[in-house]
């Protein structure tokens, strides 16, 4: 990392927290994150969100943070609270399964280049893409064993003297919304031993006039 980078981002990004926040009165807004090994802090600004903020807001934080200074933010992309924007795992996965490139994404043309300048364009004029990479809509749970389940496991990783542990946002699975309560029961059986059971349930579900990938829910039982 450059030293001055590393200095300017602890000021920065409470620069940009307080414009969207206090400024322009944007709700919802958790935190705002500057990239900088590679990228100089200038190119690539995340927006951390809270649970269920109208896109009116999301949009209007991608637009505010995009125009307060001509040379930061080439990529602005909102992100729900649940993302690590350290993690460009998860940056990528928000961006695959959360974003429509039809929807959420806008092109801002005319914008102030910093560093080389792209000779394909009189003046080496850039451009900015803002990216709403957060949740939509109910999605199906992230596919890890729950919490309790990844906090037992630890412990008997560490009873056994295993190496030490260094987990990654996500760790354990929790919901995302479309969740069913037959799936808790489902999982509750297979711990206990009762996965024949699940077996039995699961064969009673056969169709032949079904479609491969139906949803389960489109089903009558």
């Amino acid at each position: 990392p450059s030293e001055s980078s590393v200095i300017k981002r602890v000021a920065y990004e409470p620069i940009y927290l307080t414009h969207l926040s206090k400024t322009l009165g944007i709700k919802g807004i958790k935190k705002v994150y500057l990239h900088e090994p590679l990228t100089n802090l200038r190119k690539v600004l995340f927006i951390q969100f809270e649970k269920n903020v109208p896109a009116t807001e999301i949009w209007r934080a991608l637009y505010g943070a995009s125009s307060l200074a001509s040379a930061i933010g080439k990529y602005v992309i909102a992100i729900d609270k649940d993302i690590n924007p350290e993690n460009s795992d998860a940056i990528f996965w928000a961006m695959a399964y959360r974003a429509n490139p039809a929807i959420d994404v806008k092109i801002l043309k005319h914008r102030v280049p910093y560093g080389p300048k792209d000779q394909r364009v009189p003046g080496g004029e850039d451009s900015t893409m803002l990216i709403d990479a957060t949740l939509k809509n109910p999605m199906p749970p992230i596919a890890l064993p729950t919490k309790i389940y990844m906090e037992k496991a630890k412990v008997i990783w560490d009873e056994l003297g295993l190496p030490n542990l260094t987990p990654e946002s996500p760790w354990h699975g929790y919901s995302l919304g479309d969740w069913s309560d037959d799936w808790t029961e489902t999982a509750k059986r297979a711990t206990d031993g009762l996965y024949k059971e699940n077996g039995k349930i699961s064969e009673k579900l056969k169709r032949n006039d079904v479609k491969p990938n139906s949803s389960i829910r489109d089903i009558k039982k």
